[in-house]
């Protein structure tokens, strides 16, 4: 039994009374109270009486020893309830989830720990939360801050109120942490216990005292956890029946617990003004002093530092920056957290102030505070010395000054903007007022609230000719929400009218709509600490208001029954328009808080409608902290409406006919013009204030409600999740689009601005926000702008694997009456007030508007350091667009317009002492935004540009044929069904395609039978391999002699029997072999049959993309020739079902008609390529010459020579004179030297074919880094060939460095570079930037050659749309290097493909109408077909095996040649079966007869009892061994291979060490030897079978969520396989026989085998995933020991023979699932080797 004792009563400490305080001097008279900052001792106890404790509590010195304390408890799991939309909505699904579990507790669990967990706004703190319970008797109460070393700009916060349990004793005790282990489980990885160390609990006398070596921890009942990306809430429950505390007390000490919190939760309150800590105190409280350390706390990972240490160190535990613990109303634990105790009363001070202006200013500032307005921003003057000493008198003001009221005003309204209260300004009279217009118009206008107290001169010197004595009264018009001229302080007048005066205006300023307010306060002389005497009369009325901190007036709502709740007639009417909608539009305007952007996600995701998003709304710049960018299904965000706006016809088919917008603001003016037309059914605008925002008066339903009740509102409803075609089609476009602005941004070498807006979201590390200024700056990110930015990080991905997989990027800027004045002091404003790390972006205008704002940014106070990024472009840019630009003189435009100005921005910098970085690159902006993270200082970052630059980017920009876009898009979502439709297409059998679609999209009748139709699933895979004979050996590498070629031929079926044929052909330059092909296309084979083929407009991302979301495999690991080849087959049959040419589907079809003044394609499927012959240069130079002749004759009138294979360049350059000199001048030459020239050969080489006009030569030097040295010395064009192949990952930025001139072509090899997608990726970049692209074979076949003809000249089209673009003429289409087919002595088809001479003798010719004949009557000779294969069939059987306990009916799987000698044996891991290994099974058949089984539990294996005592009957891990040994002898004499993965790699390493008989190898994946000591097997088996316990009593689909929330699992959540694999391991039938496999095969019941490892004889692969750290490490472990304990010693070649390790990229634990094609090709390998 545990020791258990009372709860304790915490101490009531010795204490010294403090003495009384020094007098305040002169500048802190304002108030008689004492701020104290912990430094040297940082922890602070407070004497108070005992207080109340809950939940179990433990002396663990008291324990007696059983010896199972160590033990974990007998359920432990974590269940993760829905994101709620409020706080208070997250109490209550925590307390509804506890009452699911009391309806149903676990079975048979003697003892547990059960966490829930919620998803709260991100908004939700916990410095906040914890402030609403200083009420409450629940203790303890308690909140820490901490800065994570993995994330040094992120803090983390964490408060919570009331204990499940609590452990104190001695952590000096050998094991003493073992108790507090037994609580806290791996499997809830959040869990933490929280408390002090070398603290120690006295039960005989109540108290604590210090004591080294003790210790106090408890576990919350409630806690609240702020993360960067969210903030979770979460509850335990804790029982344990050993200490006689049951299931049902936990749950009743839980309803206890939120009775109390639910009775004292206030989400309106907010913390006091005082600070934390002193709003829990009241009385006289005493202080003491002690030295100790700051609250600690541990969770899973630290008792597991802990135990493996020798000795425990307070450093073991984790520490916090700040922290507060309440243990009763009055006893207090702080560290390093502000302290303000009111010691002289506030009435002593007002009344002993030296005149009536001071006293009445006192009031004032003393009000604005109790209101919670403490920032104070004060404008030098005379008249308002009263308000300014008492502001700056107060000790709990914050106060800010500067020279210029205008950049005053504008800072105000900053800080206003990022605290949501408002800033207090004050300033003298006269001009000084009239300056503050500007911000207060943009705060009217806004909505941003800002208090403004203007000193006045007394009545009497108005209109009297005084100084700065001008009218002030209702000097800012009907701008302010209220005014209030308040007479000249006098004790006639009671004081308490100045207060209400104030609580009214505050009011007014916070009221909806929000906005500035006005008081006006005359003051006559003195102005200053003159005594003058008072009569303190005035103040009678006001003693409550000296006793309390509350303010005078408080305005109270009452909380009625809202609207929605009861769902009124006008309510009711808006969500039956929204329940019925059919293409509505959820348009998200300016919205401003956390608590919003949270709303309209939630929103979002309930409607699953499209949401187009403005740059203000935080929801349009989204960190991704979860998975790919873009893969979330759940909200369908469209970014870039704006460019899709472009197009006429996307403009007319969006048409939505339910619009809601929430918050009221749209930045573009595109979208605004649309809203204007489109006319929906219905148009419904929500936002807090009652304000008309609807400029193009199209708003049929106006709700004033904030985001969360418009929100709460509609998430009650249950709609139906609709999906329907134009959702698709619009969320597709959206992405091609977003594709394509990408690429052409990142594809322009120099800096643009476009380019700083698409990237500056990058470099908003941790908390950082936008502050973004008007003009060409916030339509630059709001149209391009990257709506995904990838934000994993370790320290922030916590609970990330739920909704929400992003962060909203909070972007503010003012737009209320959009001036480009006082945008730098607005910024800095709102750094202070938001307490994030701001990045301002402003025009240059802008900046020179707003220097004296930098005057304030020298003020480095109460906020963190500021990134001011100033586009540049010496002007006015925005002008360059308008109207005017087109018709006024460039004289006019500059001086009038574009203000053009070469004022240095770098010096106004240094004269306000501001670091300053110039860029004029993209790496030099990438490097000073680096460094003004790392420095963490202000600094200024000015991006140098030009007015006509960016203008012609932008108009290149708008010139891009997204009409193509929009058309490809629909004709590639649209094509691959529309056949299906035959009743449509019988009604309009004589219309074209063109027309089927047209009435698709337009016909509304149609609309519900077009969302009706089903997407095609391929039905078949067929692979081919051919042989054929070539006319000569092939230039690219060495021939056996009989010019033999080998590839693949891919042919994809899909209903009505419709192919798509594909070629594979891999040689030399390949770094893949025909083996590696075969294994990858027979691995593909089982995943492409039956996958959807919703594959979106192809050449635009789109293919890599189902690649990952529809075969589960990451697109870089298959091979180029083999992406190429599957691409290719897809192509075709996509062409074959609409019965068009492959071309058509790759530059798309023109449904709708056409839109003006765009540029497109031209649709002529009858165009031809040029085709370049291609000649070897072997043989003298007359035989060269002569070849080459032959060849002109036939008609072709360019020639690339291979050059580079003679002893000498002179002698390639003598072949080439000798060419010139028979065939003259009228044939085009190029030569490619395939990188085999040193640079002084290449030199050598073009100093002596200078006059030969050669076209380029092809690859000249070895050595990349020679390339522009060649292209400069040489001045001969140059084509880059294998330095493309070369490049890996993001290509397009490491094509940059090929901008120079001299660079003239790219020859680009589809099936090196990874197919048709990346090959038009490269083309398109080459003709942005004036070289010639070439697309060029690999000596393919037919098949390949007729796909790429059509590739070809689609990319010839492309190329003549760019030279349109820029109104150049149409540029020479390319010679294409297809010159291949001249080898082909036999082919693959029957038919040939014909390439012929041009009548016009403009060369050799290939029409893309005779490639798509051939491809479409391909007929393919079975004659050339080596062997043909599907899928492979598996073959299924089960078997007995016996042994002395049991018998085991195992079912297998079986693939490949039954005879083979060659056995691998699959294992799986738990929770697996053999259906995990079939794509794997397949693509290994050619090499072995492969078996997969399922593992005893799992699947359809039965383990059946042969002796009626089961409790002698234990699954171990030997057991199993021992029955796969039997099993291995009834299917093969021989040896086995085995390969296991996680479980079934320590069976498999048990049977490599202990049965090496029958074992031939193994290969281990992500697994463990097991555990080296007694104690940590021991925990193990009681992990385990707690964990079987839990599966028992809670059920499969309980305990998988729990499984697969693990940290193990981090990578594999991010798989688009994921909830398909939970659902297949959801099938397990036999939970019981699960479970028992749990425990008894644990890891800790497993004989360790790190000893064994030493004298292994077998050979041994172990593989690990490159993401999963702790498997990674152990394999590293594993290999050292058998390497340093081999035969031979670790450099031996034993020891390399008998153990590799192979860490597989782009993987974490399941690597066979996450990226099985590197394992495939590791294990046949590994194959190889062993026989």
């Amino acid at each position: 039994m545990l020791a258990v004792s009372p709860p304790p009563r915490l101490p009531l400490l010795t204490f010294t009374p403090l003495r009384a305080f020094p007098p305040l001097p002169p500048r802190r008279r304002g108030l008689s109270r004492r701020c104290i900052r912990r430094s040297s001792t940082p922890l602070v106890l407070l004497r108070a009486r005992a207080g109340r404790h809950a939940g179990i509590v433990i002396d663990v010195d008291e324990m007696a020893e059983n010896g199972d304390r160590d033990l974990p408890v007998d359920v432990s799991f974590t269940r993760r309830l829905p994101p709620a939309l409020t706080v208070g909505d997250g109490l209550d699904a925590l307390l509804r989830a506890a009452n699911e579990v009391k309806a149903t507790p676990p079975a048979g669990a003697r003892s547990g720990v059960i966490r829930f967990e919620v998803l709260v706004p991100p908004s939700t703190k916990a410095l906040k939360w914890c402030s609403q319970f200083r009420g409450s008797s629940l203790f303890p109460q308690f909140y820490l801050s901490r800065k994570l070393t993995s994330v040094p700009s992120f803090q983390l916060e964490i408060c919570g109120i009331g204990s499940a349990i609590c452990f104190h004793g001695s952590y000096l005790v050998k094991n003493e942490f073992d108790l507090v282990s037994r609580y806290i489980s791996s499997d809830s990885h959040l869990i933490k216990a929280y408390g002090f160390v070398d603290m120690n609990y006295v039960k005989e006398s109540p108290l604590v005292e210090e004591k080294l070596g003790s210790y106090y921890f408890f576990i919350p009942q409630v806690e609240l956890s702020e993360f960067d990306s969210c903030s979770i809430l979460s509850s335990t429950l804790v029982w344990d029946d050993s200490i006689s505390h049951k299931f049902e007390d936990a749950v009743s000490l839980f309803e206890s617990c939120f009775d109390q919190i639910q009775n004292s939760y206030d989400s309106s309150a907010s913390i006091s003004h005082k600070g934390l800590v002193p709003s829990y105190i009241s009385g006289d409280a005493h202080l003491s002093e002690t030295g100790n350390a700051q609250l600690v706390y541990l969770d899973a990972e630290v008792l597991a530092s802990i135990d493996a240490k020798a000795s425990v160190e307070k450093e073991n535990f984790l520490t916090s920056d700040q922290s507060f613990v309440r243990f009763s109303p009055q006893l207090f634990l702080y560290s390093n957290m502000e302290l303000y105790l009111q010691r002289n009363t506030i009435e002593f001070f007002i009344k002993s102030c030296s005149n009536i202006n001071l006293a009445w200013a006192s009031l004032i500032v003393e009000e604005c505070v109790r209101l919670g307005f403490t920032y104070f921003c004060i404008a030098p003057g005379s008249r308002s010395s009263p308000l300014a000493l008492s502001a700056t008198g107060h000790p709990l003001t914050k106060c800010i000054s500067c020279y210029d009221e205008r950049s005053l005003g504008f800072h105000a309204l900053g800080y206003g903007r990022g605290s949501r209260k408002p800033a207090v300004v004050i300033t003298s009279s006269g001009t000084a007022v009239s300056n503050l217009l500007p911000s207060v118009v943009e705060a009217s206008q806004d909505f941003v609230p800002i208090i403004l107290l203007t000193a006045d001169r007394p009545p009497e010197l108005h209109d009297a000719g005084a100084n700065q004595a001008i009218n002030q009264v209702n000097h800012f018009g009907t701008f302010v929400r209220y005014f209030f001229n308040l007479p000249p302080p006098g004790d006639q007048i009671h004081a308490r009218m100045v207060l209400t005066t104030l609580d009214s205006a505050a009011y007014y300023a916070m009221q909806a709509p929000q906005g500035p307010v006005h008081i006006n306060c005359a003051f006559r002389e003195p102005l200053d600490y003159t005594n003058q005497h008072w009569n303190v009369d005035c103040l009678r009325g006001l003693d409550k208001w000296f006793k309390n901190s509350e303010p005078y007036t408080r305005y109270l709502r009452m909380k009625t029954v809202s609207a929605f709740g009861n769902y009124s007639c006008s309510v009711m009417e808006v969500l039956e328009i929204i329940e019925k909608a059919e293409q509505g539009l959820l348009l998200v305007g300016a919205i401003h808080t956390d608590e919003d952007m949270w709303a309209v996600a939630l929103l979002a995701r309930h409607l699953s409608w499209p949401v187009a998003t403005d740059i203000l709304s935080g929801l349009r710049l989204r960190k991704v902290v979860n998975s790919l960018p873009g893969l979330d299904k759940s909200i369908l965000f469209i970014d870039h409406i704006d460019q899709i706006l472009l197009s006429d016809s996307a403009k007319n088919w969006i048409s939505p006919d339910v619009i809601v917008q929430i918050g009221s603001r749209i930045t573009s003016k595109r979208v605004g013009m649309f809203l204007e037309t489109s006319f929906p059914s219905s148009y419904i605008l929500i936002d807090r204030h009652p304000c008309r925002h609807d400029p193009s008066h199209v708003v049929t339903h106006r709700i004033q409600a904030n985001v969360a009740e418009f929100a709460a509102s509609l998430c009650r409803c249950t709609f139906q999740r609709k999906r329907s075609r134009w959702t698709e089609i619009l969320t597709i476009l959206n992405s091609v689009v977003s594709q394509e602005i990408m690429f052409q941004i990142h594809a322009k070498c120099s800096l643009t601005e476009p380019y700083v807006a698409h990237i500056i979201g990058e470099s908003l590390y941790g908390d950082a926000v936008m502050f973004v200024g008007n003009s060409m700056v916030i339509r630059d990110l709001d149209m391009f702008g990257n709506g995904w930015m990838d934000y994993t990080t370790n320290g922030n991905n916590v609970m990330t694997h739920h909704f929400p997989d992003f962060v909203g990027t909070a972007v503010a800027g003012n737009r209320g009456a959009s001036g480009i004045d006082g945008l730098i002091s607005t910024a800095i404003g709102f750094a202070i007030g938001s307490n994030k790390h701001v990045f301002c972006v402003v025009g240059d205008i802008s900046f020179l508007h707003d220097t004296n704002g930098l005057a304030l940014l020298n003020q480095r106070a109460w906020r963190k350091p500021m990134t001011i990024i100033v586009v540049n472009n010496h002007g006015g840019a925005i002008f360059s667009f308008l109207p005017v630009a087109k018709t006024a003189s460039p004289q006019i435009l500059e001086k009038f317009f574009y203000a053009s100005h070469d004022i240095s921005i770098s010096k106004l910098c240094a004269a306000h002492r501001v670091k300053h970085f110039l860029v004029q690159t993209k790496a030099e902006l990438h490097d000073a935004l680096v460094k003004s993270n790392m420095e963490q200082v202000d600094c200024v970052v000015e991006v140098d540009n030009s007015i006509d630059s960016n203008a012609n980017f932008h108009r290149f920009i708008s010139k891009l044929n997204f009409f193509y876009l929009f058309f490809t898009t629909v004709f590639s979502i649209m094509f691959i069904y529309l056949y299906k439709f035959c009743r449509i297409m019988s009604m309009f059998s004589n219309y074209s395609t063109s027309q089927y679609l047209a009435y698709l999209l337009e016909a509304p009748c149609l609309k519900s039978e077009v969302d009706a139709i089903p997407v095609d699933r391929i039905d078949s895979v067929e692979c081919m391999l051919y042989r054929i004979q070539l006319s000569a050996p092939r230039t690219s590498g060495l021939s056996d002699g009989r010019f033999i070629h080998e590839g693949f031929v891919l042919k994809l079926r899909v209903v009505d029997n419709i192919v798509g044929f594909g070629e594979v052909a891999p040689i030399e330059i390949h770094e893949e072999d025909l083996l590696d092909v075969e294994e990858q296309l027979r691995f593909l084979l089982h995943r492409v049959k039956d996958s959807v083929l919703d594959v979106i407009p192809l050449l635009r991302g789109s293919f890599s993309n189902w690649i990952w979301t529809s075969l589960g495999i990451p697109p870089s690991s298959i091979f180029p020739s083999v992406k190429c080849g599957l691409e290719m087959a897809i192509l075709n049959l996509l062409a074959s079902q609409q019965k068009c040419s492959l071309f058509k589907v790759l530059a798309g079809c023109d449904p709708l008609g056409r839109d003006e003044n765009v540029i497109e394609y031209s649709q002529n499927s009858s165009g031809s390529i040029q085709i370049c012959a291609l000649v070897d240069c072997n043989g003298s130079p007359m035989e060269v010459a002569l070849a080459v002749a032959k060849l002109a004759a036939e008609g072709f009138t360019t020639f690339k020579l291979k050059v580079g294979r003679r002893e000498s360049p002179i002698e390639d350059a003598t072949a080439l004179h000798k060419i010139r000199e028979v065939v003259g001048y009228q044939i085009n030459i190029r030569v490619d030297a395939n990188q085999k020239w040193t640079y002084e050969q290449a030199v050598e080489f073009g100093s002596r074919v200078k006059s030969l006009r050669l076209e380029y030569i092809e690859e000249p030097v070895s050595s990349v880094n020679d390339l522009i040295k060649f292209c400069e010395n040489s001045v001969l064009p140059v084509a880059l060939d294998e330095t493309i192949d070369n490049l890996k990952g993001d290509i397009i930025p490491k094509l940059h460095q090929f901008v120079h001139p001299g660079i003239v072509a790219l020859v680009i090899k589809p099936s090196v570079v990874g197919g048709f997608e990346n090959a038009a990726h490269i083309a398109k970049w080459a003709q942005l930037h004036d070289k010639m692209a070439v697309i060029s074979s690999t000596y393919e076949s037919s098949i390949g050659l007729a796909s790429y003809i059509q590739l070809a000249h689609y990319v010839d089209q492309q190329s003549s749309i760019v030279s349109r673009i820029r109104n150049k003429d149409k540029c020479r289409a390319a010679a294409h290097g297809l010159g291949t087919y001249q080898w082909l002595r036999e082919d693959v088809s029957e038919q040939k493909l014909k390439i012929h001479a041009s009548p016009l003798g403009d060369g050799i010719r290939a029409s893309v109408e005779d490639a798509h004949g051939y491809l479409h009557h391909l007929n393919i000779n079975n004659d050339k077909i080596e062997r043909t294969y599907g899928e492979e069939k598996l073959r299924s059987y089960s078997i007995q095996v016996d042994a002395d306990d049991c018998s085991y009916l195992v079912k297998l799987r079986e693939a490949g040649d039954h005879t083979n000698e060659k056995v691998v044996l699959l294992l799986h891991g738990f929770l697996g079966t053999s259906e995990d290994w079939v794509p794997m099974m397949k693509a290994l058949a050619p090499s072995a007869r492969v078996i997969a089984i399922d593992l005893p539990g799992h699947g359809e294996s039965q383990i059946m009892q042969r002796h009626k005592n089961s409790e002698q009957f234990i699954v171990t891990v030997q057991l199993v061994a021992d029955l796969l040994l039997k099993l291995m002898c009834h299917i093969t004499d021989g040896e086995v291979v085995v390969v296991g993965y996680s479980m079934g790699a320590r069976i498999a390493l048990h049977m490599a060490l202990n049965q090496d008989h029958k074992i031939r190898g193994a290969v281990t994946i992500s697994g463990s030897p097991g555990l080296r000591d007694e104690a940590s097997r021991r925990r193990r088996i009681a992990i385990d079978k707690s964990r079987a316990q839990f599966l028992m009593s809670c059920g499969l689909e309980c305990f998988l969520q729990t499984w697969y929330s693990g940290k193990l699992w981090n990578s594999l959540r991010e798989h688009p396989e994921f909830n398909s694999l939970v659902r297949t391991r959801s099938k397990h039938k036999n939970i019981k026989a699960l479970a028992k496999v749990l425990a008894d095969s644990s890891v800790g019941r497993q004989k360790s085998l790190w000893e064994d490892l030493k004298h292994l004889k077998r050979p041994l692969l172990i593989v690990a995933g490159e993401k999963d750290a702790k498997f990674k490490d152990i394999s590293q472990k594993m290999r050292m020991e058998i390497m340093n304990h081999a035969e031979c010693g670790s450099d031996g070649p034993k020891g390399k023979e008998l153990c590799e390790m192979i860490i597989i990229p782009d993987s974490g634990h399941a690597v066979h699932v996450e990226n099985p094609l590197p394992l495939v090709r590791a294990v046949r390998k590994f194959l190889l080797k062993l026989y």
